[in-house]
């Protein structure tokens, strides 16, 4: 008899139409969670958490094929991932009381729009489609909306939250499964590509809120400069005024040479396959190495092999339909800040531009 890994255990545990609640059930899967979160976890409960995360890529794979249908002939990037180890980890840890099977971004589809207006249409077309999976923030539909309401730490983008439901017996097992789905524009997606990279080559964290606070400080001037410079529209700091919105940028990022540090980031060159399903590993030094596979399964194997080999490393499981929306997905992934600092020089420009023509008015008046 062949012997069967635990990784091929997990891989087939999640595609097994015939299982039960993928980790056991519910409550197995939170008390593994928390486990985890204090240090008390047992080789049993990280295999109940990678069977209940694993079985998110069916999940994954289910609205790939909706948002795909939908997207047809749009200008719109999409892609998907599972939420990586190391940052369920650091969730659990900044929310004592979450249950980890409460968590609903293990599964995620990003889709990044040109232009505010088409993500808000889209949206809405999403909303009025006919299938059974059930809009959890349907009574409140801002309750995600950091576009209207944009996160302190100056993220803007929305969320949608879906709880998978289907009537077919072969995948039953898998209801009450969340998914995540995530509207951004290229603008949006460009500053949060930057705080990602921010995080990878500094000590600080300003997407998590730690370390050095003025990283995360310029983080949020930047996110309000972009929305009222590109797209027209109010950032985290409202009621800031421009002048001092433009002063205090400046000042930090000659204090940190913030921009200067991006500029001098070597974009990655790494190949890409064709192969739909890739797991990027980000070792602590940048150096990106990817693994492209055809089967879902063997690339979900590959990566739990590599996050057991490399538990210091940022490692995760992506899809799309091209390389480029790879590319343009997780940019982070690939040091790729260009966008970020075009739009960033253009947004100063723009603003300083329009303060020295208000201040030459004024004088002539």
């Amino acid at each position: 008899m062949t012997a069967v890994s635990p990784d091929d255990a997990i891989v087939g545990y999640a595609m097994n139409w015939q299982a039960s609640y993928p980790g056991g059930s519910k409550s197995r899967v939170s008390l593994a969670g928390d486990r985890l979160k204090d240090g008390t976890f047992t080789q049993e409960d990280l295999l109940v958490i990678e069977r209940w995360r694993s079985a998110h890529s069916v999940i994954l794979n289910n609205f790939q094929v909706i948002l795909r249908a939908r997207t047809k002939s749009r200008d719109v990037s999409k892609a998907q991932r599972l939420k990586r180890q190391r940052t369920i980890i650091d969730k659990l840890s900044r929310f004592p009381k979450m249950q980890l099977a409460r968590m609903d971004d293990i599964a995620g589809c990003r889709l990044i729009f040109s232009n505010i207006a088409d993500l808000h249409k889209f949206r809405k077309e999403i909303h009025n489609a006919r299938f059974n999976h059930k809009l959890r923030n349907a009574e409140n539909l801002d309750k995600y909306d950091y576009i209207k309401t944009p996160k302190t730490s100056g993220y803007r983008g929305i969320h949608d939250i879906y709880e998978y439901n289907v009537k077919s017996s072969q995948n039953s097992h898998l209801n009450g499964l969340y998914v995540e789905i995530q509207y951004r524009t290229l603008v949006q997606h460009a500053w949060a590509t930057a705080v990602e990279v921010i995080g990878f080559v500094t000590e600080s964290q300003p997407k998590f809120q730690k370390g050095d606070k003025r990283y995360e400080r310029a983080m949020v001037l930047a996110s309000e400069i972009l929305a009222r410079s590109q797209e027209g529209v109010l950032g985290p700091l409202q009621q800031m005024s421009y002048p001092d919105l433009l002063q205090e940028f400046v000042s930090l990022d000659q204090e940190l040479s913030l921009l200067k540090t991006l500029r001098g980031i070597t974009q990655s060159t790494t190949e890409l396959s064709p192969k739909r399903n890739s797991v990027l590993n980000m070792a602590p030094d940048g150096t990106l190495t990817v693994f492209s596979f055809r089967d879902a399964a063997d690339a979900i194997r590959t990566l739990f092999q590599l996050e057991k080999q490399y538990p210091g490393n940022d490692i995760v499981l992506v899809r799309a339909d091209s390389t480029e929306e790879v590319r343009l997905a997780f940019r982070n992934y690939f040091s790729d800040v260009n966008e970020f600092l075009r739009l960033i020089d253009d947004g100063v420009a723009r603003i300083g531009k329009d303060l020295r023509a208000l201040r030459g008015k004024a004088k002539r008046t």
